[in-house]
C-alpha cells in the first residue's frame, strides 16, 4: 500500500472527496483526515494517533537498536569466562529480547511526539485546511490522484509516502 497526501481547501470538498472514495471502493479504514483542533469532522474518518505522532517510525527504529544491542550483549555474554554455558539459543533469545524491549520503549516515546511526516502541513491545516491522507494499492497510485483532481481541480496533490509496511 502506499499512502497518498490530499491538502483540501474545505470541510464540504473533504466530505465529496471521502464520498467519491467509498464509491471507488476505498475501505473507510485507509482513509484518515487531519484538522485543526476543534474542527467537526462528523462522520468522517479521523486520523488516529498513529498517523497524528510518530508512534510506528519511532517503534521501527527502537526494533533494529534493540536487536542489535541485544545481539551484542549476547556476543559479550557467550564471550565471557563466567563459567556459565552459553550457546546460540542465548544470544538469539538476548537480541529478540532486546529488540522488543528497544520497541516497546521507543514507541511509548514516539506517542508524545508529532508525526514528524506531517510537519511541511503544519501551517495549512492551522489555516483552516484538511490533510486527506489515503491508503491505496502501490499500482493504483495514479488511478486515485487522477479520479480526485478530475472532480476537484482545487485540491493540492501533495505526493506520495514509502510503501506501507516498510517490509514485505
Amino acid at each position: 500500500m502506499k499512502r497518498i497526501y490530499f491538502l483540501v481547501p474545505d470541510l464540504e470538498t473533504t466530505k465529496k472527496i471521502v464520498d467519491e472514495l467509498l464509491l471507488a471502493r476505498v475501505e473507510e479504514r485507509h482513509i484518515h483526515i487531519l484538522a485543526k483542533r476543534d474542527t467537526p469532522l462528523g462522520d468522517l474518518p479521523e486520523a488516529s494517533i498513529l498517523q497524528k505522532t510518530d508512534f510506528i517510525p519511532a517503534m521501527e527504529r527502537g526494533l533494529a537498536i534493540g536487536g542489535v544491542t541485544g545481539t551484542l550483549a549476547g556476543l559479550i555474554a557467550v564471550a565471557l569466562p563466567t563459567g556459565m554455558v552459553l550457546g546460540g539459543g542465548a544470544v538469539l533469545a538476548i537480541a529478540l529480547a532486546g529488540a522488543g524491549l528497544g520497541s516497546w520503549f521507543a514507541g511509548m516515546v514516539g506517542l508524545n511526539v508529532g508525526n514528524s511526516r506531517l510537519k511541511p502541513y503544519e501551517e495549512a491545516i492551522e489555516r483552516g485546511e484538511l490533510l486527506l491522507m489515503v491508503d491505496v494499492p502501490k499500482n493504483e497510485v495514479e488511478k486515485f490522484h487522477e479520479l480526485i483532481r478530475k472532480h476537484h481541480p482545487e485540491v493540492e496533490f501533495e505526493g506520495t509516502e514509502p510503501t506501507i509496511p516498510p517490509f514485505p
